[in-house]
């Protein structure tokens, strides 16, 4: 299991479309992936899951990948995050 934590920059948070980018990018990753922020935790991979989180910006989110390709999914997803949230 591998994770990071990362602060969201979005001025509008995690809203339906950075959330539908994030699903997009994830759901080839064979790995189980969640998102936490606070005491919520969401699959990563379903896109009213992440919606419904309601990541406000400044908020610190948790990505967490458990399975197969575990790394290279990881730093594939934060690299995503700095380049685009």
């Amino acid at each position: 299991m591998v994770s990071f934590d990362y602060q969201i920059r979005e001025s509008m948070g995690l809203h339906a479309r950075p959330a539908g980018q994030i699903v997009r990018m994830l759901k080839s990753c064979p790995c189980k992936v969640v998102i936490s922020c606070g005491d919520r935790s969401v699959d990563a991979k379903k896109l009213f899951a992440v919606m419904g989180m309601a990541v406000k910006c400044g908020d610190i989110v948790t990505v967490t990948f458990d399975g197969e390709e575990e790394q290279s999914a990881c730093e594939k997803t934060k690299a995503f995050f700095d380049q685009n949230f």
